[in-house]
């Protein structure tokens, strides 16, 4: 997001100064070095209708690097690997009753066809789940997903939320049973490199490892940043820094601003990334219902993007206070071990190239009923001041489409 809003505002003649705590560019898009192989640190894909990604792609003359491919999901319960993801998969399901199949396809359908979220937005999602697809289909395709990715915060979500993420994935069909997906060539360094480019040949500038400390505040104004001791004067800042991050950068902001972002709630993620000899299946997203794995499912990303070796991430969501987050790398590496070889008994440690674990402590916004109307406005109280991260385009999930519109549309606001 704060590319985007430095990006949109070189384009309209103006010359921000973008300050990036990281080494690189990117926050959670951005890639590393996994022993010779250059990758995101946690998973992306796009869906055809990312307009907004598509939008600057061709902007920056890197359209043609875009790659289409028809994935396949899986779903692992019972000790037993199902195909998913379509209405055949859905009828030969094991494990599910016919009017189970039946209330949850028709859930499933009607989610993707709906466009109007406002009558659920002050909806609890568990809850109107459940009166949907009923409580045999809730139990088996729902619940170990709400209780392994949201934890205590499961039964507090906002329906809206869970629909728009309902609805992406059934529209990135291209037909009833086939699902399309895509990946740049290159990984998203391909657009984040593009995008750094972008910025500083028309004038603006990127500070790597440059944390910014504090927002000056004066009066009602903003009037500069503190980083690394120094203050520097600006006239407008915008900040795309997770919204739990704002009350230390921010301490001089009104008493009822800085409660309500003092309020917002975020999942943390450990996001395991393993290199392997062997495929573990043939499925890009595989679900998973299984008392002995603490986790929703897995991504096995070489199935979407062609690569040397077979690369799969395990994340797991966890609130960042939990005990289970404070846990060593090397407990997450041995469960993804253990898993991966449950899934696929053909699998050995031999198989194994390399196995890394990132964390992000304010991976996901927690979106409760009604949330937007409960986060501060972007353009503060204050003149010169623009606050907003992923939470701020609710319903939609956190995307690298829905960060670039968003980041554009407010360096325009504030711009304007």
């Amino acid at each position: 997001m704060g590319l985007a809003v430095a990006y949109q505002l070189v384009l309209d003649g103006h010359h921000p100064v973008l300050f990036e705590a990281d080494d690189r560019v990117g926050g959670m898009t951005a890639c590393f070095d996994f022993n010779g192989l250059e990758i995101e640190r946690y998973y992306h894909f796009h869906c055809i209708s990312d307009h907004d990604f598509l939008q600057v792609l061709g902007e920056l003359g890197l359209a043609d690097r875009m790659r289409w491919v028809e994935t396949k999901m899986g779903y692992w319960y019972q000790n037993r690997l199902q195909a998913w993801g379509n209405p055949v998969a859905l009828l030969k399901f094991r494990g599910l009753s016919f009017m189970a199949k039946f209330r949850y396809g028709l859930h499933a359908f009607l989610s993707t066809k709906r466009n109007d979220w406002r009558p659920l937005d002050n909806v609890e999602a568990a809850g109107w789940i459940r009166r949907w697809v009923g409580d045999e289909a809730w139990e088996v395709l729902w619940r170990r997903l709400f209780d392994y990715k949201f934890y205590n915060y499961a039964h507090g979500l906002s329906a809206a939320w869970i629909w728009s993420r309902i609805r992406r994935i059934g529209r990135s069909r291209y037909s009833l049973f086939r699902e399309k997906l895509g990946y740049l060539e290159g990984g998203s360094t391909t657009l984040l490199q593009g995008l750094k480019g972008a910025i500083e040949s028309r004038g603006g500038e990127i500070r790597l490892k440059c944390p910014v400390e504090k927002v000056i505040i004066e009066g009602s104004a903003v009037t500069g940043v503190q980083v690394g001791g120094v203050v520097e004067s600006f006239d407008k800042v915008i900040s795309t820094v997770p919204l739990p991050y704002v009350p230390r950068l921010m301490p001089d902001l009104p008493a009822d601003i800085l409660e309500k972002f003092t309020a917002t709630k975020n999942i943390a993620v450990v996001c395991v990334i393993a290199k392997l000899k062997k495929a573990v299946t043939e499925n890009f997203w595989l679900n998973t219902n299984d008392p002995d794995m603490d986790i929703p499912g897995l991504v096995e990303y070489s199935n979407l993007r062609p690569l040397d070796q077979h690369v799969v991430y395990v994340p797991f969501y966890v609130p960042g206070e939990h005990p289970t987050f404070a846990e060593p790398d090397e407990v997450f590496l041995a469960k993804v071990r253990s898993y991966l070889k449950k899934i696929n008994p053909q699998l050995s440690d031999d198989d194994f190239i390399d196995i890394r674990a990132s964390r992000y402590r304010y991976a996901q916004p927690i979106c409760d009923p009604g949330y937007l109307d409960k986060l501060p406005p972007v353009e503060l109280p204050v003149k010169g001041l623009w606050v907003a991260d992923t939470s701020y385009y609710y319903p939609e999930d956190r995307g690298i489409s829905e960060s670039i519109g968003f980041g554009r549309q407010m360096a325009k606001n504030a711009a304007s």
